[in-house]
């Protein structure tokens, strides 16, 4: 299994800069698909390797025993529908644990491919969910953040219970 940060690890908390696809990227890119195909994720951002690049990996399958990945090179929403939903959401920064986030039902985002060619695509449903998912983490936006105060308290003492439970 690839070595996770645990949430509240500082670079969940970074947010990366936007840049021209390079070397290093690619390469993140490439260690964060592996990432991804290994714990089959519906998505990623570098951060959850620890890393500070602007990218994420996503599925764009909508069927959820299926992955169809894409590697997202600074990517930024650039539209969002005025309608949300509620869904679960979790972390494999903080595994085990799932609360209700509000989020846009479908999106347009920009983003670069490998080349550094730049495209748009619009999102819809649970793979708008997850692409707003992680492009919040290249924010350094973690997920806990979107919810209330008594909710996010009640996810990390549900996590540190079942750290102690584990160790």
């Amino acid at each position: 299994m690839p070595d996770f940060v645990t949430y509240p690890h500082p670079a969940l908390a970074r947010k990366a800069v936007p840049r021209a696809v390079d070397a290093a990227m690619l390469e993140a890119g490439a260690a964060l698909l592996v990432a991804a195909r290994d714990v089959q994720a519906y998505g990623l951002a570098a951060a959850h390797l620890g890393l500070d690049e602007p990218l994420v990996v996503i599925s764009v399958a909508s069927d959820s025993k299926q992955r169809d990945y894409r590697v997202l090179y600074n990517p930024e929403i650039v539209l969002s529908s005025p309608e949300s939903a509620v869904g679960p959401e979790g972390s494999v920064s903080l595994p085990g644990i799932e609360v209700p986030v509000e989020r846009a039902t479908w999106i347009e985002i920009a983003c670069d491919d490998a080349e550094g060619e730049r495209s748009r695509m619009r999102l819809d449903g649970f793979v708008a969910r997850v692409a707003q998912h992680e492009i919040d983490q290249l924010q350094g936006m973690f997920f806990l953040n979107r919810v209330s105060r008594i909710k996010r308290e009640t996810a990390l003492r549900k996590f540190e219970k079942s750290q102690r439970r584990q160790g």
